[in-house]
């Protein structure tokens, strides 16, 4: 059947039709780490996505932007900071942070003042309204993943928490290296 054909691209051998010659697959069978990048994208896609993302703020009760978590996440974590240490922290352009920041301002999640030592530094601080609301997140990020990994073991848990942090460090450190152009 022509359905099953497509399903073959992910098999090193030939298959053989009852009434036909071998097929060979279009495509080779994807390596490991071609998987994994698969599943990567396919894990981005879903994170990046309204979808998750808009079920997420209806059951926190409030819309904060990704970026908006990160940067709750760096304030609860690492107390006040100035906006150039805190785009630093949250891996965000400086211009993006000050935006962000003031959106945040807006809506009564951070507080920004001038900075003790240099007046020419702002300083970010989450408010209790913010900080309220980034737990308010985590309890129904951390709700949702348990229910995500009801059926995982104890051992699979950890060992997830540990590949992903292994995982995330490679991606923060491994530079991208350009492959080699194939002459013509």
């Amino acid at each position: 059947m022509e359905g099953d054909r497509s399903d073959r691209r992910h098999t090193d051998l030939p298959h053989t039709d009852v009434a036909g010659p071998a097929v060979v697959p279009a495509h080779p069978a994807p390596t490991d780490v071609e998987q994994a990048e698969e599943a990567l994208e396919r894990l981005f896609r879903l994170t990046a996505g309204r979808s998750l993302y808009r079920r997420q703020s209806e059951a926190v009760g409030v819309e904060v932007t990704r970026a908006g978590y990160g940067v709750l996440r760096t304030l609860d974590e690492a107390g006040p900071l100035g906006t150039t240490e805190l785009a630093k922290r949250c891996a965000m352009d400086p211009g993006a942070t000050v935006r962000q920041v003031k959106a945040m301002e807006g809506d009564g999640l951070v507080s920004r003042t001038t900075g003790t030592d240099d007046a020419r530094v702002t300083v970010v601080a989450l408010t209790d309204a913010g900080r309220d609301v980034y737990r308010r997140i985590v309890e129904v990020r951390t709700a949702h993943l348990a229910q995500v990994l009801a059926d995982w073991t104890d051992t699979d848990r950890t060992t997830l928490a540990r590949l992903v942090d292994r995982l995330v460090e490679g991606l923060s450190t491994v530079p991208f290296r350009p492959t080699p152009k194939e002459s013509p």
